[in-house]
C-alpha cells in the first residue's frame, strides 16, 4: 500500500535539502511513494509579488521577481549537478520560466490581475520544483515519473481557494494515477495545484500542499499520509516562547484541530480531514532529522495524557454586552449573533452570566459597526489587545481537578474570562495580551513538564 510523501518549501530550498529528501524517498521506495511537493523556499511569495507588481504596471519590478526565481531554479540545479544538467531538464525549466514572464507581462499590459491569472502565475512554483526534483531521482538512478497533479486533482472555479471535487478525484485517481503506482518507484508530483473540469489551473489556498497530500492520500487509499517539515511534529507549545517544549508523540483529529485554531502553526487540520476521514494516520516530520520524533495524528487517538498541548493567539477583543432585558427572555443570543453574523465578525470563546455576554473577536471585526446595532439594547465594553491560551487534551473532562491545576498555576496573572469547549477538551482563558507568554510557560511548568513523555521512538 502506497505512502504519501509531503514535503512543504522549507525542506527543498537548498541543493543540500534536496539531497536529504532524495535520500527519504529511495527510503520509501518499497512502499511505492507518492511525493506531493511545495514550491521551494519562498518562491510562492516571489510568485505574489511579481503578479502585484504587474498589476500596477511595474514591468522592471514584475520582470525583476521573476527572474530572481528562475536564478533560484537555475542555482538549485547546479548544486544537484554542477555542469551536467540534463538538457531536457533545461528546457523544461526555461519553458516554465518564460511561460511566467508572458503571462506577468499580459498583466502589466492589460493593468488587470484575475484570480486565474494569479492562480496560472504562482502555480509555477510547484511545477519547478517537481521537475527540478524528478530530475535528481533519476540522476540518482531511482525508478520515478514527474506527474502533473492538474490531470486529477479536480476543482471547482473559486481561483485561489478552489473547492475540490473528492468524488471525481476519487474517479481519476482510480485511471490515471493508480496504474502508475507500484513498489519500487516514486512518483513526483505538485501541492496546491489543480484544475476545473476544463482544465483551467486552479490553487488550493491556504495549506494549499497538504490539502493535496490528504487528498491524493485518500482517494489512493494510502496507509499514511507524512507531512514533511522543518519541525518534529505538533510540540506542546510554542517552542520560541518554552524552549522546554516537547513533540507530541500522539494527537487525535480533534486535539490537532483545537490546537490549530488557537494558534499552533504546524498545519492545518481542515487540510488533513481527507486523510482522517478515511483513517488514515498523518504524521508531522522532520525533514533533516527523519530518525528524531514526529507526532501522528489519528482519528481518534489521543495523547495519552490529560492535557496534549497549550496554543495561544493574540490580538483579540473581548466584548461584552450587558443587558436585563436578558432576564427570562428568549432570543436575546440569536439577536446578539445575528448582528455578528450580518457583519462577518467570527467569534471564538462566549460566556454568559445572567445578565451580560462575553465574546472573543478578531482584532479586524467591525467593531464600530458592531456597537452601533447594539447599543440601543444594550451596554456594549470593549476591551482590545487581548489573548487566548487554550489548554487542550482529549482526557481533560476525565481528569479531575485539571481546573483547579489551570488556576494554581496562573497565579496572579489576572484572567479575564475562561471558557470550557463544548466539546470539553478545551480550557480557554483570556488575559491580557502582555501576560500571555508568562501564562503559557507558567501552564507548561505546571502541567506539561513533569513526567512527560519522550515522544515517538525513532524509526
Amino acid at each position: 500500500m502506497t505512502k504519501i510523501l509531503k514535503f512543504g518549501g522549507s525542506s527543498l530550498a537548498s541543493a543540500e535539502l534536496l539531497r536529504q529528501v532524495a535520500a527519504l524517498v529511495r527510503a520509501a521506495l518499497p512502499d511505492a511513494p507518492i511525493v506531493v511537493l511545495s514550491a521551494s523556499g519562498k518562491t510562492t511569495d516571489a510568485l505574489h509579488a511579481a503578479a502585484r507588481a504587474a498589476e500596477r504596471g511595474d514591468v522592471a519590478v514584475a520582470r525583476e521577481r521573476a527572474s530572481e526565481v528562475r536564478t533560484h531554479h537555475a542555482e538549485l540545479a547546479r548544486g544537484l549537478f554542477g555542469d551536467s544538467m540534463p538538457p531536457e531538464l533545461a528546457a523544461e525549466l526555461d519553458l516554465e520560466c518564460t511561460a511566467l514572464e508572458r503571462r506577468l507581462d499580459g498583466v502589466a499590459l492589460l493593468r488587470e490581475l484575475s484570480p486565474r491569472s494569479l492562480d496560472a502565475i504562482v502555480s509555477a512554483g510547484e511545477l519547478l520544483s517537481t521537475r527540478l526534483f524528478a530530475a535528481w531521482l533519476a540522476r540518482e538512478e531511482l525508478d520515478c515519473e514527474w506527474f502533473d497533479a492538474r490531470r486529477v486533482l479536480r476543482t471547482d472555479a473559486r481561483f485561489g481557494s478552489a473547492e475540490p471535487d473528492v468524488a471525481r478525484i476519487r474517479e481519476l485517481c482510480e485511471r490515471e494515477l493508480g496504474p502508475r503506482v507500484r513498489p519500487g518507484r516514486a512518483i513526483v508530483t505538485q501541492g496546491y495545484i489543480g484544475s476545473t473540469a476544463a482544465g483551467v489551473t486552479t490553487t488550493l489556498g491556504r495549506g494549499g500542499s497538504d490539502w493535496s497530500a490528504a487528498l491524493l492520500g485518500a482517494a489512493v487509499g494510502a496507509s499514511e499520509v507524512q507531512i514533511w517539515t522543518d519541525v518534529e511534529g505538533v510540540y506542546s507549545a510554542d517552542p520560541r516562547v518554552v524552549p522546554a517544549a516537547h513533540p507530541i508523540a500522539e494527537l487525535s483529529f480533534a486535539e490537532a484541530a483545537e490546537l490549530a485554531a488557537f494558534g499552533a502553526k504546524v498545519l492545518h487540520p481542515a487540510t488533513i480531514q481527507p486523510a482522517i476521514e478515511r483513517r488514515i494516520p498523518v504524521t508531522v516530520r522532520h525533514t533533516a532529522r527523519p530518525n528524531g520524533r514526529f507526532t501522528t495524528i489519528r482519528a481518534e487517538a489521543a495523547s495519552g495524557r490529560p492535557l496534549a498541548g497549550l496554543a495561544s493567539r493574540s490580538p483579540v477583543t473581548l466584548l461584552t454586552v450587558t443587558s436585563t432585558r436578558m432576564l427570562a427572555q428568549a432570543g436575546f443570543l440569536a439577536r446578539l449573533f445575528e448582528v455578528f453574523g450580518r457583519h462577518g465578525a467570527s467569534v471564538d470563546l462566549v460566556a454568559t452570566a445572567e445578565v451580560s455576554v462575553s465574546s472573543t473577536l478578531e482584532p479586524d471585526a467591525p467593531l464600530d459597526a458592531i456597537r452601533a446595532e447594539l447599543e440601543p439594547f444594550a451596554r456594549v465594553d470593549v476591551v482590545p489587545d487581548r489573548a487566548i491560551v487554550a489548554v487542550v487534551g482529549e482526557r481533560l473532562k476525565l481528569t479531575p481537578g485539571t481546573a483547579a491545576r489551570v488556576l494554581a498555576a496562573a497565579g496572579e496573572v489576572h484572567i479575564e474570562l475562561i471558557s470550557m469547549g463544548a466539546n470539553e477538551i478545551n480550557l480557554s482563558l483570556v488575559v491580557g495580551r502582555e501576560d500571555e507568554h508568562e501564562l503559557v510557560r507558567r501552564l507548561h511548568a505546571a502541567l506539561l513538564e513533569t513526567d512527560r513523555p519522550t515522544g515517538s521512538p525513532a524509526r
